[in-house]
């Protein structure tokens, strides 16, 4: 069985289609993305026992305490540990276990994923069916949140192997689906709960237990259908760039070990971090930012928030998850859109964009609201969020410019702690300067103002970070005989077709094999767009 998911066993013939691949990673990636859907869950999970009404614990009774016991009802706020923990183990085991992804190969890696993703959501399962939240953060917190991390950047270097001359849309087909994954997950499970819910449960352990089971199948497809090119294969007639000693795509290779002793390392993921940390700042905001800057506005009442009846909140607050729900769609088709155009434009001018369009963007968002235009406003979101989600998807194919291929999923994976850093500087940013502003009088539909501006000048801190980027120095380089060592202990099979050049003898092999996978991943992205634009036609109907 451990022969089985060897990285010997995955190595594709010359004549193998590259275009199976990517579809493998989306089967991997909209399973995992997934955890961006988990507030779907915290309403029904803190009534599990009550169902219509929250039993509530002893105020005396501390967290730890709470997590054990199982007469009363969770608090929203210790079931959002679960989503903490999803991004902390995320950055940690990608980190991790990168560079023995790159030896092990993405079929191990993705099976691991698989296990730990589908096994942590049925530990989970358990856990709110014996009612133990501790089980809970252990099985997809922390089990589910390894699982995130190793199933996350199992197609990163797999990806840029495959695609030498379009390294961006590559990876950016493949980031798309993390960011697309609640886009599906969510109605699903909100169906599910529906369809369960009794007088006894909220149908919560059913949903954990079938999600389980049904992203473990689709993760196993996924990994089962990795393969890896011979080295040395490019592309039928793509030639490599020549590499003159200035440019920012090398064909040369970084050691993992000896990336981070650079300081392309550091000014990366000082970019990656400023990046999300802005645009992870309006994600946790979206919602009440809309409904406090415009308030009765959205439903044609020139009231404020404060002043609408239960029944207008309703209407609002549905407003305010139709936009959520919008900006998500625009963060997934930034991954892929952004990403795809760096091959054109070259990653370092990508972000150039992203940080010099996103300040003048952040710094609009004040005159936007005071428009009285719900479209403008919300149109000019939707622009920094297609730059947030490209921002993921370009900085693989970054990397790779930057340090070679060779180690690039298990440099990716170290470069991932900027992620979990941002996902506590972003929200932390702005949540504590909205709450000072309002505790000081400032009006809530003025109280996103600053936040703005500070945003921005996150932004442009990134943009002299960007700018600072240059070539790696010669003596970072492994030499021919460190590389060849490291083929080795990967188990990387070479084959002599060409000259020195191995070459897909047909680049369309089986093309109806690759509609049919094209087709699978399709009818799920299509469901998930659906749902997303009927909740966000209300914002503008």
């Amino acid at each position: 069985m451990t022969d089985f998911f060897s990285k010997e066993r995955i190595t594709a013939s010359p004549s193998f289609n590259r275009w199976l691949v990517p579809p493998a990673a989306l089967a991997i990636h909209l399973s995992i993305g997934m955890a961006y859907g988990f507030s779907v869950f915290w309403l029904p999970l803190s009534k599990a026992l009550g169902i219509q009404d929250p039993i509530a614990c002893a105020d005396t009774m501390g967290i730890w305490a709470r997590a054990f016991a199982t007469d009363c009802d969770w608090k929203v706020s210790d079931l959002g540990w679960m989503f903490t923990l999803f991004f902390v183990f995320l950055g940690t085991s990608a980190a991790v276990f990168g560079h023995w992804l790159e030896h092990a190969g993405p079929r191990k890696a993705g099976a691991v994923a698989a296990v730990c993703w589908g096994g942590g959501l049925l530990l989970s399962s358990y856990g709110v069916y014996t009612h133990q939240l501790w089980l809970m953060w252990l099985g997809s917190g922390v089990i589910g949140g390894i699982g995130l991390g190793l199933g996350y950047i199992s197609p990163v270097s797999t990806l840029i192997k495959w695609f030498p001359d379009r390294r961006g849309m590559a990876t950016g087909m493949a980031i798309m689906g993390f960011g697309g994954g609640a886009m599906i997950g969510a109605p699903l499970a909100n169906t599910m709960m529906s369809h369960f819910a009794t007088p006894t449960s909220v149908g919560v352990w059913q949903t954990f237990a079938i999600m389980g089971v049904f992203y473990f199948i689709a993760m196993m497809i996924g990994a089962l259908s990795y393969r890896v090119p011979p080295t040395g294969w490019v592309p039928k007639g793509w030639v490599p760039p020549v590499n003159n000693g200035n440019s920012m795509i090398t064909n040369r290779h970084v050691h993992v070990n000896h990336a981070h002793k650079t300081p392309q390392f550091w000014l990366l993921w000082a970019v990656l971090c400023l990046n999300v940390s802005a645009g992870i700042g309006v994600i946790g905001m979206a919602s009440p930012m809309l409904q406090e800057v415009f308030g009765g506005a959205l439903i044609g009442e020139q009231l404020k928030l404060a002043q609408l009846s239960p029944d207008q909140l309703l209407r609002v607050t549905a407003i305010g998850a139709g936009f959520a729900g919008l900006l998500s769609l625009f963060n997934i088709i930034g991954r892929i859109g952004w990403a795809s155009l760096s091959d054109w434009l070259g990653r370092k001018r990508t972000y150039i964009i992203f940080f010099a369009l996103g300040f003048f963007l952040y710094i609009s968002a004040p005159w936007a609201g005071g428009t009285g235009s719900v479209a403008v406003f919300a149109g000019l979101f939707c622009v920094i969020l297609t730059m947030y989600g490209g921002g993921f998807s370009t900085i693989p194919a970054y990397l790779a410019d930057i340090f070679g291929t060779q180690h690039v999923g298990a440099i990716h994976g170290r470069l991932l702690t900027a992620w979990a850093t941002a996902g506590v500087l972003g929200p932390v940013i702005v949540n504590y300067l909205r709450d000072y502003q309002l505790d000081h009088g400032v009006p809530a539909s003025a109280a996103y103002n600053v936040i703005m501006y500070v945003l921005a000048t996150l932004l442009l801190l990134g943009f002299i970070c960007n700018l600072l980027v240059k070539p790696v120095a010669e003596k970072h380089y492994m030499t021919d005989a460190e590389l060849e060592a490291e083929r080795q202990l990967a188990h990387e099979k070479s084959i002599k077709l060409n000259g020195d050049k191995i070459e897909s003898q047909q680049s369309e092999s089986h093309p109806l094999l690759a509609l049919v996978a094209w087709t699978l991943v399709a009818i799920p992205i299509s469901y998930g767009i659906f749902s997303t634009l009927q909740k966000a036609w209300i914002l503008f109907h």
